[in-house]
């Protein structure tokens, strides 16, 4: 019997009309349909007339949950794994049921789609080769001040962050970036109540106290580029260590090779040491 394929399935970040016919497909042909909540993802199967096995991968059952279906994919059933809104294992739970995968020699298969972070770039306009993505930063504020120090890049830099915090989020991106930096903020991207603005981050926290409703939904910040600047090989170790702390060995020090101009084999091999 060969085994099955797990394909991970991005799906709509608030529209549901965003599925793509294929992800749909590939939901109704799967055998199970990995989930990071069950209901949120029969509202989706729902919509569309799709019954299927529903089982919940989430950051607190994810390893043991894994175990689970990677049998499953080895008895030859196809498992299709999509997170509550976007592409799984970009700042959701996911990557871990991919590694396992990958290592039991089990073929994964991507089903590209809906991505918050490409959907705020998109729209931001700021003229890039390519952008880091930094995910949520620290939820306290001494913590997040201290990783905003590593994120002054010559690039732009993607942020999720939730409801609660953005306006202290905003006033330490101000802070550390200063008021002249540019700044877009992408609220509820796709869904109803959309608003996509770009200014100066001096007047972000104006732009959202006009309106009450603005400190509600999902949030994706683009934070402008900021200047390149030359390093010393000191620079690029610290600049590296930062990257690690988001970013895999090999993707940490091809970026901070990038910026400092320093070798990229051998940043490579300080962040292998570094991971040891």
């Amino acid at each position: 019997m060969s085994a099955g394929t797990l394909f991970v399935v991005a799906t709509p970040i608030g529209n549901l009309a965003d599925a793509s016919p294929r992800s749909l497909e590939a939901l109704r042909a799967a055998d199970l349909i990995a989930c990071e909540d069950t209901r949120t993802t029969r509202t989706l199967l729902a919509r569309h007339g799709i019954s299927a096995q529903v089982i919940a991968v989430h950051e607190h059952n994810e390893m043991a949950a894994a175990a689970g279906l990677i049998d499953a994919l080895r008895q030859g059933r196809n498992v299709a794994l999509v997170t509550d809104a976007g592409t799984p294992g970009v700042s959701d739970p996911g990557a871990l049921l991919v590694a396992e995968a990958h290592r039991a020699g089990i073929k994964v298969s991507p089903l590209p789609g809906p991505s918050a972070a490409a959907a705020a770039f998109s729209v931001s306009g700021f003229a890039a080769d390519g952008f880091l993505f930094a995910g949520f930063l620290p939820s306290t504020s001494a913590a997040r001040r201290k990783a905003l120090e590593t994120l002054d890049l010559p690039f732009p830099v993607i942020l999720y962050e939730a409801p609660h915090r953005i306006l202290e989020t905003l006033t330490d991106l101000a802070a550390r970036f200063g008021p002249e930096r540019e700044i877009v903020i992408a609220r509820e991207l796709t869904k109803k109540f959309e608003e996509v603005a770009r200014l100066p981050l001096g007047a972000a926290q104006r732009w959202l106290l006009a309106d009450p409703h603005r400190q509600q939904g999902e949030f994706v910040l683009v934070l402008a580029p900021g200047e390149a600047k030359p390093a010393t090989a000191l620079d690029a170790e610290r600049t590296l260590g930062a990257l690690l702390e988001f970013l895999a060995p090999s993707e940490a020090a091809k970026i901070a090779a990038r910026l400092t101009g320093q070798p990229r084999r051998l940043l490579y091999r300080k962040a292998l040491e570094r991971a040891k």
